[in-house]
């Protein structure tokens, strides 16, 4: 998730408005945003949102809440496509003023500032770092991006153009932050071509699969290569990929792509002469990739078929991955992933490159973004011992000063995560989310209070298994019990009773199973 602020007289600019997927943390959420509130009570001196590039993390919360913030938004063509098919989607489209700016256009005033668009290479069509001209510097903000001398895709910024903007002065570097361990470069397009081209080669009739990052235009104009010069037919599997092809064509990108056959047309042909583009190289369990490992897609694997893994894993999938490359192995399908082969590149910046843009740039600050705290702490010690004066490593909520006067923190404000919980918008710690935390984690017990009855007691998700009607029993005596220990005003309080009965089921419960289940007592006619 991208969200970062610049102030200049009162005034705001936002660079992305993005989200990330949910993990484990929180149950039956897919979505998770920035919680935007300081902003939102800043909403006058807000002037606009400009997008870097159209990544989900960057761009994925604009339908959620840029019709709210009610500020124009700009973005270079193949950008713009995408957020405008979102905001459509979201019946938007007409709310949001969407500025589509040529990557060759020169600085747009918005406000005190300046905004020039700096094309920087990465693993999707029209990356671009932003040049902002402020009344006290310029900052470059690199948004995502790497070096690379053949990129298949876009006319990166040249060093010598680089070079350029660096003699002519830059205050503060704002920087991508998430490769700085990697001590090599991070590669090129152009190595990966060729690469895949031998591999695909060497699998002549065989079945073969490749997953890769839907949104990296340049890797499928690739694939389109190796599939028409190893004599093979495109088939492409899952609705990511379609939309990313069809936006890149819309734009000028993937104009020699070659046609793609259906699924039934491609289980025709002979097993050599078909190239699959699939989804799921994150393990993603709807995806064509897993449906596939399963034996359940109309695209069928057979035992010596490949699937190439021309992406990397991104840290937290490792789990999900594994298991679709358990099932995939289980039916003898031959897997290369960027161990065995030179199949993919990052699209971020080893520190060969992030030390190259410091020469180039020579900014007096540094301030690394996009990352854990312990990327953009590294990378800011990279910076000081390449010679930047200054380094402002910052967190979620921290307001930094870049200028006048000295560079750093200067406030801290509230700063937190929003789900897409269903169709509602929630705080990610309220009392829904904490809930189903802890019932996951422990289980649950109703107790059900009716007058003259005993107690009802049901308990989900505690491992009790056969002793379940021994517990029931002996839990619905405890709730009896605490509950006549009760004297006088207490005896007849609804509180007082529902609280008693939900220690006792909770008590039993722990005795039982060792859990701390969450317990709900309901007595029918008193309030909840």
């Amino acid at each position: 998730m991208n969200v970062n602020l610049y102030g200049a007289q009162g005034k705001w600019i936002m660079v992305d408005l993005g989200m990330t997927f949910s993990g484990s943390e929180y149950p039956g959420v897919e979505l998770v945003f920035a919680d935007l509130e300081f902003i939102e009570e800043r909403r006058e001196d807000l002037l606009a949102i400009v997008l870097t590039h159209a990544h989900e993390d960057h761009i994925g919360a604009v339908p959620y809440f840029a019709a709210d913030l009610g500020v124009p938004i700009y973005a270079t063509p193949f950008t713009a496509d995408l957020v405008a098919r979102k905001l459509e989607e979201a019946g938007l489209l007409d709310e949001v003023e969407l500025n589509i700016i040529p990557e060759d256009h020169g600085p747009i005033p918005i406000g005190p500032f300046a905004i020039t668009y700096v094309p920087l290479a990465h693993s999707i069509a029209e990356g671009n770092a932003l040049l902002i001209d402020t009344p006290h510097g310029r900052i470059f903000h690199t948004g995502d991006w790497k070096l690379d001398e053949e990129p298949i895709i876009g006319e990166p910024t040249t060093e010598e153009e680089l070079r350029a903007i660096g003699d002519n002065g830059v205050l503060a570097l704002v920087c991508d932050s998430t490769n700085v361990f990697n001590p090599r470069a991070s590669g090129s397009e152009g190595a990966v071509h060729r690469a895949l081209m031998e591999e695909v080669a060497r699998h002549a009739g065989k079945r073969v699969v490749v997953t890769t990052f839907a949104s990296n235009v340049a890797r499928l104009q690739t694939l389109g290569e190796v599939a028409r010069e190893t004599g093979r037919r495109i088939v492409v599997a899952g609705r990511s990929l379609e939309r990313i092809i069809e936006v890149a064509q819309d734009n000028g990108y993937l104009a020699d792509f070659p046609e793609p056959v259906d699924f039934d047309t491609a289980m025709g042909l002979p097993r050599g002469e078909v190239l699959i583009l699939a989804t799921g190289g994150q393990g993603e369990p709807r995806a064509a990739l897993a449906r596939m490992a399963e034996g359940n897609h109309p695209i069928e694997l057979a035992p010596g078929d490949v699937v190439l893994f021309s992406s990397r894993q991104i840290p937290g999938n490792e789990i999900a991955i594994g298991r679709v490359q358990n099932q995939l192995a289980a039916r003898g399908i031959t897997m290369v992933t960027d161990r065995q082969a030179f199949i993919h590149v990052s699209g971020h910046p080893g520190r060969p490159e992030l030390e190259a843009l410091y020469l180039w740039l020579r900014p007096q600050v540094l301030v690394p973004v996009h990352g854990e705290m312990r990327h953009m702490a590294e990378q800011a010690r990279l910076g000081k011992v390449c010679g930047i004066p200054a380094q402002v490593v910052q967190k979620n909520g921290d307001l930094v000063r870049l200028a006048p006067g000295a560079p750093g923190k200067i406030a801290e404000v509230r700063a937190g995560r929003l789900v897409l919980d269903g169709d509602i918008i929630t705080p990610a710690n309220g009392e829904a989310m904490t809930m189903r935390r802890r019932i996951a984690a422990e289980g649950l017990v109703v107790v059900v209070l009716l007058r003259g009855q005993r107690p009802v007691i049901e308990a989900v998700g505690l491992p009790l298994d056969e002793d379940l009607p021994e517990f029931l029993d002996e839990a619905a005596e405890d709730v009896l019990a605490a509950i006549g220990r009760l004297k006088g005003r207490d005896g007849r309080d609804p509180e007082a009773i529902r609280e008693a009965a939900r220690l006792a089921a909770r008590r039993a419960a722990q005795r039982w199973s060792g859990k701390r289940p969450q317990v709900r007592v309901i007595i029918p006619g008193a309030a909840a």
